[in-house]
């Protein structure tokens, strides 16, 4: 549904299956996570990085509590501010109807929301997680494209084909 130009940073790549898929779609990516998880480069904090890694950044973040989700937002279009590049993220879909992240969406709207018909997401890639009830929420996934503040335009996404 969209496209990047140049390479692209997974901050939040847990065990590479983001970062997996764009590599077969043909994009450099440079893997980072918090927590070593057998994929790319563990012990890099996202949340304190001061220089982008990659023009773009797509990932999944965590959300845990105290808006964490939102800082991977807002540390992310800092850093696609500073290279002109875009930011994907794959969000809770009650996020966008939440009255602290309004006026955030209203000043910094996506350009682009899809919403995802079905999708389980294993916290910690383990069904058996203590956080796996919060597997089967709906998602959806946010794109801001730099430079671009309008009102953001909006597609369902059928995630059958992709299992």
């Amino acid at each position: 549904m969209e496209s990047f130009q140049g390479d692209t940073w997974e901050p939040a790549c847990g065990d590479g299956a983001i970062s997996k898929v764009l590599e077969a779609a043909g994009y450099q990516v440079v893997s980072t996570d918090l927590i070593d998880r057998g994929y790319g480069a563990g012990g890099h904090n996202f949340l304190k990085s001061e220089i982008p890694l990659a023009k773009n950044i797509i990932t999944n973040p965590p959300y845990g509590t105290h808006g964490l989700g939102d800082a991977f937002v807002r540390r992310a279009l800092i850093h696609a501010r500073k290279t002109g590049g875009s930011v994907a993220m794959l969000l809770n879909l009650r996020s966008l109807c939440n009255p602290d992240r309004t006026p955030r969406f209203q000043r910094c709207p996506p350009t682009a929301i899809y919403a995802l018909d079905d999708l389980t997401c294993w916290p910690e890639g383990k069904p058996v997680s203590r956080y796996a009830r919060i597997a089967k929420q709906q998602y959806y996934w946010a794109v801001w494209h730099s430079g671009k503040v309008e009102r953001p335009t909006f597609w369902w996404l059928a995630t059958k084909s992709f299992r």
